[in-house]
């Protein structure tokens, strides 16, 4: 199980990624384009937005950074563009934390299999803080 920075920004994830990569002397993994995941009816990928990074991921000095462009229409705010991934491969574990952490707070996205992940979800705590939980990866 790991905690992992989620870093968001608008449309110019890939010359982030890009300088990252060069700055920390890393690779650059896991790189998934909007353009190249499943259609979603009730959201329908915008002209433009195929080569947006949906998912991007590398080592820095011993943790995990991931990294993705803002969807259109998305809130984004500069400077609350991170959030903290728990990454594990205990889906109960990932449902107890989960459930803890949305007590008193609010979920954007409940726990789901989605395309990627058998279980995915997003929730922000009492305090603020938005946690993104993925089973394995």
């Amino acid at each position: 199980m790991s905690v992992d920075a989620y870093l968001n920004f608008q449309g110019n994830t890939r010359e982030v990624i890009e300088f990252y990569a060069e700055v920390f002397n890393t690779e650059i993994t896991n790189l998934t384009t909007f353009g190249e995941i499943p259609p979603h009816p009730d959201h329908p990928l915008p002209p433009g937005m195929e080569n947006g990074i949906m998912h991007a991921r590398m080592q820095v000095l011993g943790s995990n950074l991931m990294f993705s462009d803002t969807f259109p229409g998305m809130p984004f705010t500069m400077g609350n563009n991170i959030t903290l991934a728990i990454v594990s491969d205990d889906a109960d574990e990932l449902r107890r934390i989960y459930a803890k952490l949305s007590e008193g707070g609010s979920n954007s996205m409940p726990l789901q299999e989605t395309f990627w992940t058998k279980l995915y979800g997003i929730t922000t705590d009492k305090f603020g803080i938005t946690w993104q939980f993925n089973q394995g990866l």
